[in-house]
């Protein structure tokens, strides 16, 4: 199908071409733009929707905001990003990697930097706990609220 699709939308598509393609969906120029903002700052960087109409805007790519919202959640959908849900009510997203799939956040609940790392030991508690209740494992993340160091100085 990958194949076929492909023909009919020409030689130089890429995943989200064919993603939207087969969901009946448009690949239109601003759902272009939010994804490859993400893949030009690369996995591990973490933004808001407001953080991502800004630099769009710096890059004088003009992106509504309400379309920024519609195409982070379609791109979280069809698995381009994660989203990291903070407890405080804000969602930070990600470019999704295959390369940390099992990676965790420190949070700071003063700026909403976000920091990742990786934790055998997390992995390994989520492992044994979805083992001994009879679940599988899919997914291990951890979000640790804390406070950055500038913070911690006001």
């Amino acid at each position: 199908m990958l194949r076929s699709t492909r023909a009919r939308l020409g030689p130089t598509v890429g995943p989200l071409e064919i993603g939207l393609h087969q969901g009946g969906r448009r690949l239109t120029p601003q759902r272009k733009r939010v994804l490859n903002l993400f893949e030009r700052i690369g996995a591990g960087i973490h933004l808001s929707a407001e953080e991502v109409h800004h630099q769009l805007l710096d890059a004088k790519e003009k992106v509504s905001l309400a379309t920024i919202y519609r195409t982070l959640r379609l791109l979280v959908e069809m698995g381009f990003l994660h989203e990291l849900e903070l407890s405080e009510g804000g969602h930070r997203f990600e470019l999704a990697s295959n390369d940390h799939p099992d990676h965790h956040h420190l949070v700071c609940i003063g700026c909403g930097r976000t920091e990742e790392f990786e934790s055998e030991s997390v992995l390994k508690a989520g492992h044994d706990a979805a083992k001994s209740i009879g679940f599988k494992l899919i997914e291990s993340t951890l979000n640790v609220r804390a406070l950055c160091p500038v913070c911690q100085s006001k």
